[in-house]
C-alpha cells in the first residue's frame, strides 16, 4: 500500500516539476517582450496625444456640427481588443466584462450594435454567447502594426462616411504599470470635445493652433488619421499589458509549483518512512517467528 503511495506521489513530483519548466519559460519570454512593447507604446503615445488633442480643439470650434446633423444612424460599432492566446490572467477576462458592460448600456438606449473583435479569445467568448462580430481579426495584437490598425479601421470609417455609422468605441486594456493595466473604455466618434475648463486650459498649453482652409476641412481630412492612430496605441497598450499580465500569471504559477512540490517531496518521505518501517516490522516479526 505505502509503495503504491509512494509511486503515485513521486509520479506527481515530475509532473509539476515539467509543468514549472513550462510556466517559467513563458514567463521568462513574457518579460523579455514586454520591454520592446513598452517602447513602441512610449514612442507613440506621443503622436496620439497631440493628434487627439488637435482634434479635441477642431471639434471645440464646431467643426464636427455639420457632421452630427447630417448623420441620423442609430448604430454603434463597439472595437474590442482581447488577445489570441490564453495564461494572462484576469487580462481578457476584465475587456470582456467591459464589453459586455458597454454592449448592454447602448442596447438599453435602443440602439443597434455591431461588434469588431481583435484577437481570438473575443471572437470565442461572443460567438458562444450567439452575438456574432461583424468583422474579426487574429494574429494582431502579440507584435501589432500600423497597418493592422489600418485594416480594422478601415471599414468602420467607411460606415461612418456613408452615414451608416452614428458611434464608435474602443475598448482595450490601458497600461500604466507592470503591476496596474486599466480596461478602457474609450469613444471615437463623435469626438466628444473638453469641458469649458479644460478648453481655457488648453488654450494657454497648445500654442494656439490655426487652421487652413477652415477647421470643418481640417477635421474632414484628420479624422481617418485620428481613428487609425488611436487605434494602434489601444493595440500597443493592449499588446504591452498582455505581456506584463501574461508574466504576473506565470510567475505567480511558477511559484505555485515550487511550493506544491515542498509539500509533495514531505508526502513522500513520509511515504517512505512508511514502508521502510512497515518492512522493518515484517523483518523483526519474521525473525521473532522462526526463533519460536
Amino acid at each position: 500500500m505505502a509503495s503504491a503511495e509512494l509511486r503515485i506521489i513521486n509520479r506527481r513530483i515530475k509532473s509539476v516539476k515539467s509543468t514549472k519548466k513550462i510556466t517559467r519559460a513563458m514567463e521568462l519570454i513574457a518579460a523579455s517582450r514586454i520591454v520592446k512593447a513598452q517602447q513602441r507604446m512610449e514612442s507613440s503615445n506621443s503622436y496620439v496625444d497631440v493628434l487627439n488633442q488637435i482634434v479635441a480643439d477642431l471639434v471645440g470650434k464646431g467643426g464636427l456640427d455639420k457632421d452630427t446633423e447630417e448623420n441620423k444612424s442609430n448604430k454603434a460599432v463597439i472595437i474590442v481588443v482581447t488577445s489570441d492566446r490564453g495564461l494572462a490572467g484576469g487580462y481578457n477576462t476584465n475587456i470582456l466584462k467591459a464589453a459586455e458592460n458597454k454592449q448592454a448600456e447602448l442596447l438599453s438606449e435602443n440602439k443597434e450594435v455591431e461588434l469588431v473583435t481583435v484577437g481570438k479569445k473575443g471572437t470565442g467568448y461572443f460567438n458562444y454567447r450567439n452575438f456574432e462580430s461583424v468583422n474579426e481579426y487574429e494574429g494582431v495584437t502579440d507584435e501589432p502594426k500600423f497597418d493592422d490598425a489600418f485594416e480594422v479601421m478601415k471599414p468602420v470609417i467607411e460606415g461612418y462616411n456613408e452615414g451608416e455609422v452614428s458611434e464608435v468605441y474602443i475598448l482595450f486594456t490601458e497600461y500604466i504599470s507592470a503591476l496596474t493595466q486599466k480596461a478602457t473604455v474609450k469613444q471615437l466618434l463623435p469626438v466628444v470635445s473638453d469641458s469649458e475648463e479644460n478648453t481655457e486650459e488648453t488654450e494657454d498649453t497648445s500654442g494656439g493652433y490655426s487652421f487652413e482652409p477652415s477647421p470643418e476641412e481640417v477635421l474632414e481630412d484628420l479624422i481617418p488619421k485620428y481613428m487609425n492612430a488611436t487605434l494602434f496605441g489601444a493595440l500597443l497598450n493592449s499588446s504591452t499589458s498582455e505581456h506584463a499580465s501574461r508574466m504576473r500569471a506565470m510567475k505567480a504559477a511558477t511559484e505555485n509549483a515550487e511550493d506544491l512540490i515542498k509539500v509533495l517531496t514531505r508526502e513522500s518521505n513520509q511515504a517512505r518512512q512508511a514502508e521502510i518501517t512497515t518492512e522493518i516490522s515484517e523483518i523483526v516479526g519474521g525473525a521473532e517467528a522462526l526463533a519460536e
